[in-house]
């Protein structure tokens, strides 16, 4: 998978993808991630790529032409399968998103600042709109980071377990349930023994059945 994401501040990006999964996932050749300073196709001296918005009001707005003169570099180097701007009023990313997402083989990840992108650019040049929740970041950088991590963990080969992401919570609708490991007994406080008898199945009941339970009690919309 080829991820490029265009970014005000590719510095601000760049911490993330140096450590952990996601190192390990460049390392390995199962992602590359490119960053792509969008002042670098603005066409004047100052490298300005924001102005005053028409109409008048309060912010500033980036322009539309950078960002088609970067889109559009790209387009000319490989076929991308989604263009994806993150911004506070996009679709809240899921995991069913994090899974479409996962399985494409290029996507370019636009970063918004200030007030957000000319709506131009989200008319004719995104064909997806993700937010990661109902608040507002200074720019779309961390965003981007978050996707980027929902996306790579569940590329096969990424997680040493493959089998792990598949039971994390919301694959199947509902929460994960408890998770305990060693010791069995802390400070009096024990493991449930049904964790510890070796009965496979009954262990998978448990399971089920406190996934549910949990759900119920903390995501009870999942349930609906």
């Amino acid at each position: 998978m080829r991820i490029d994401i265009i970014t005000l501040f590719p510095e601000l990006l760049k911490s993330p993808f140096e450590a952990s999964i996601l190192k390990r996932a460049i390392d390995s050749g199962k992602a590359e991630i490119e960053f792509h300073d969008l002042r670098k196709y603005s066409t004047n001296k100052q490298k300005q790529v924001d102005d005053y918005p028409f109409g008048g009001g309060a912010g500033m707005v980036m322009q539309i032409e950078p960002i088609d003169r970067c889109i559009q570099e790209l387009k000319g180097q490989r076929t991308y399968d989604a263009v994806i701007y993150l911004t506070p009023d996009g679709l809240t990313l899921n995991q069913k998103q994090a899974n479409h997402f996962s399985t494409l083989e290029n996507l370019i990840l636009l970063c918004g600042h200030y007030k957000g992108v000319d709506q131009r650019v989200r008319d004719h040049l995104i064909t997806h709109e993700i937010s990661i929740g109902d608040f507002v970041l200074s720019g779309g950088e961390l965003a981007a980071a978050v996707l980027c991590d929902s996306i790579i963990r569940l590329i096969p080969g990424v997680l040493g377990d493959e089998s792990s992401a598949l039971t994390d919570s919301f694959q199947d609708g509902i929460l994960a349930p408890p998770i305990y490991t060693r010791p069995a007994e802390y400070k009096g406080w024990k493991v449930p023994e049904i964790l510890t008898s070796g009965n496979t199945p009954k262990v998978e009941e448990w399971r089920d059945q406190k996934a549910l339970e949990h759900t119920q009690k903390r995501r009870p919309d999942l349930l609906k």
